[in-house]
This record gives structure tokens, sequence and C-alpha cells, in this order.
């Protein structure tokens, strides 16, 4: 199944690629999606991108959920998974490949399970 652009002016950009119809009877029509996409596959351009966001995103955020406060980030809640660069080029099984590391105080732990 084709996948389309989500677009809401895709179609009126006037581009060869968009045109369809035999000679005298041309029309403009949405692009399909090919390799290259933006906003996770939806769009073929980041000006539909945006085309789609200026009609539609504020709804989207009501409907999602708008922040009404501010997010807080403390030591407790600072940790962020990293690469651990002392991984590559190891034969060591107990060295794992990332690590958490705490942006506050740069304190570094091993992340449990399966470690990917």
């Amino acid at each position: 199944m084709k996948k389309y652009c989500q677009g809401t002016k895709c179609h009126t950009y006037d581009t060869s690629d968009r045109k369809r119809g035999t000679k005298g009877n041309k029309v403009n029509q949405t692009r399909t999606l090919s390799t290259y996409t933006y906003g996770n596959g939806n769009f073929c351009t980041l000006g539909c991108h945006n085309d789609w966001w200026s009609t539609h995103g504020t709804r989207a955020i009501e409907y999602v959920g708008r922040v009404h406060e501010p997010v807080i980030l403390t030591e407790e809640n600072g940790w962020q998974k990293r690469y651990n660069c002392d991984y590559y080029g190891t034969d060591d099984v107990n060295v794992p490949q990332y690590i958490e590391v705490n942006m506050f105080t740069n304190a570094k732990r091993p992340i449990g399970g399966n470690n990917e």
C-alpha cells in the first residue's frame, strides 16, 4: 500500500513529480513517500511538515496533553544512557556496551538487563 505525504498543501506545490495526467489534462497530486522523509515518515519535505503543524499543531498538543508546569531535572532523575567508550575494541564480556551517566555529578553506572 502506498503511503502519501500528510502535508495539508503538498498538492499545491508545482513540481514535476507531483504532475499527473495526459498532455492538456495535467493535475497536481500529493506525493507518495520515498526513502527520504520527515516527521517519522509522514511528510515528503520539511515544508509539508511545517504546513501540517501550522494547521493542526495546537489541536495535537491539546489532544495529547499540554505541559502546564516546568519539568525539573534533578540529580535523582538526571541519568542519561550513553555509549561506553571503554567497550570499543575489548574482548572483556564484563564491560557494558552502554552505561548511564548522571548529568549533574558525571557519575557512571552500568545499565541492567540486556544492555541494548
